[in-house]
């Protein structure tokens, strides 16, 4: 190299500069957080097919479904093999790089290799179970509902991998077409439509594979309308990128699904323990798939901030600026907590009121959502270092989720036979706690990033302040008055409590 092709260093930008840029940071986040939470929220609606399978079917269908999906949702990280992940890197740092042909390859490449692997996972699932159903510890009718919804697959990877690209193109309002409108429309009329039809036995799963089916297929037509190919061009190989690819997304693939394992563990094991632990009946299988259904909307709280963060922070450390990316994950990791505290503590002071619009059956798993919901918060929470991680060093999650998965087996094992769906529900939060730990250790010792405790302090104490006069109303009253009315003043004073920060922060 000459002397004349020395590149010279980049300027040091001003003060000025720096500002603008945290500014125009700042706005991206928002925007693409409030898009993201509208279709989190949209989402919510799937709740309606949870609720008319467990008011039309009763809790055992409720259960069996709960597992056979819970399984499906584990394999469907194999059929994906961490496409959906990698392909939201790949294009984020393309389209830095303004290399937008490569995006396009890297598009068609990712949606070929999705489709094509969950048929060949579905058929060889389907055909496994066909030959192995004597030896595996589930009832009969629950097996065959797992061979039949194995065929979600391709709509569900279709989806994930068609919303990552959106995602790495920083368009966020995708997903409240494909995921917050499509699937749960869709889902609950074929539900109710096979009902009519008099296709009891396998409605829930038939309407799950037309939900994902229908919108797999909104969410590529509209990531599809992100690539059209302008004039003049240059042809990039679409081959050529599918071996960078499945490299990037091995090492995510296996910890995708040891997290996947983790959070579906519980009722996996719960319908092999039917009959063989205290209380583990199909019925209270289904009253705890109830429970995982509505403690889960806390996990889709990090569907608001985790795709616009990653594509961010995949740039922003793509170009070295990982002091701006720091302070981005201060600034989302607060705004989580705002959400994630104070639902956590509505479930725990309401929960079994909550739980009555399934049933007076569903009554009894209060106590589970409580311990559910702080799994799943806690889960929510520390996924956003896992994404720091992710477009960094994903291997180094590798690790960490072999290390939660391990303790989570065993967990599992060990409480499950003694206390039955409470055992179970103690196993989800032990494994996220460990994470936590692990991520942070992570985050503060390879990437030298520090909590940034005045950013987390405030919803902290709004809360432990918040939680004064609901305790006291818990005392003073009893039965669901109790629980309505200090979930409700618990509420009014985080309210008020948010409004009190957020002038203090615009006076700031």
């Amino acid at each position: 190299m000459t002397s004349a092709e020395v590149i010279s260093p980049a300027p040091t930008p001003l003060s000025g500069d720096i500002t603008v840029a945290r500014a125009e940071t700042r706005e991206e986040l928002k925007r693409g957080a409030f898009q993201n939470t509208i279709a989190m929220l949209a989402s919510n609606f799937r709740g309606v097919f949870t609720f008319l399978v467990a008011r039309l079917l009763g809790p055992a269908a409720l259960g069996t479904f709960s597992v056979a999906w819970a399984n499906t949702d584990l394999i469907s990280k194999l059929s994906v093999f961490g496409l959906d992940n990698a392909i939201t890197t790949f294009i984020a740092r393309s389209e830095a790089n303004d290399e937008h042909d490569r995006s396009r390859a890297l598009y068609l490449a990712a949606v070929v290799l999705v489709l094509v692997q969950s048929f060949l996972v579905a058929i060889a699932g389907a055909v496994a179970l066909h030959f192995l159903a004597s030896r595996i510890a589930y009832p009969r009718e629950m097996i065959s509902a797992l061979a039949f919804l194995l065929f979600a697959l391709p709509g569900v990877g279709l989806y994930r991998v068609s919303t990552s690209i959106s995602r790495g193109m920083k368009v966020m309002k995708h997903d409240i077409f494909s995921r917050g409108m499509t699937e749960p429309l869709a889902t609950t009329i074929a539900f109710l439509i096979a009902l009519t039809i008099g296709l009891k036995e396998f409605a829930p799963e038939t309407a799950a594979i037309i939900g994902t089916g229908a919108s797999g297929i909104v969410a590529l037509i509209l990531a599809g309308r992100l690539f059209r190919r302008g004039a003049g061009s240059q042809s990039t190989s679409v081959l050529a990128e599918i071996k960078p690819l499945l490299a990037y997304a091995a090492p995510i693939t296996a910890y995708q699904i040891l997290n996947a394992f983790i959070f579906r563990l519980d009722v996996i094991m719960l319908g092999w323990f039917i009959g063989r632990a205290p209380g583990v009946t199909l019925a209270t299988v289904g009253i705890y798939g109830a429970v995982v259904d509505v403690a889960g909307g806390l996990r889709k709280v990090n569907q608001s901030f985790n795709p616009i963060f990653a594509p961010v922070v995949a740039g922003m450390t793509a170009t070295g600026d990982h002091k701006e990316a720091a302070a981005a994950y201060a600034r989302i990791a607060q705004w989580m907590l705002w959400i994630l505290l104070p639902a956590t503590i509505v479930m725990a002071l309401s929960g079994s009121v909550i739980l009555l619009i399934y049933g007076k059956a569903f009554a009894q798993g209060g106590t589970w959502l409580t311990i559910v919901a702080a799994g799943c918060a806690t889960n929510a929470f520390v996924s956003l270092g896992e994404t720091v991680i992710l477009v960094q060093r994903p291997r180094l999650n590798l690790v960490n989720s072999i290390i939660a998965c391990t303790i989570a087996v065993l967990v599992n094992l060990w409480l499950i036979p003694r206390y039955g769906v409470t055992g179970a529900a103690i196993s989800i939060l032990v494994p996220y706690v460990v994470q936590g730990i692990l991520r942070s250790l992570v985050l503060r010792f390879v990437f030298h990033w520090h909590n940034d405790w005045k950013m987390l302090a405030p919803p902290i104490i709004a809360v432990l302040i918040a939680l004064v006069p609901a305790l006291a109303c818990r005392a003073v009253f009893s039965g669901i008055t109790s629980q309505l009315i200090s979930g409700a003043v618990f509420l009014l004073a985080c309210g008020i409590a948010w409004l009190f920060y957020a002038r203090r922060a615009q006076s700031a």
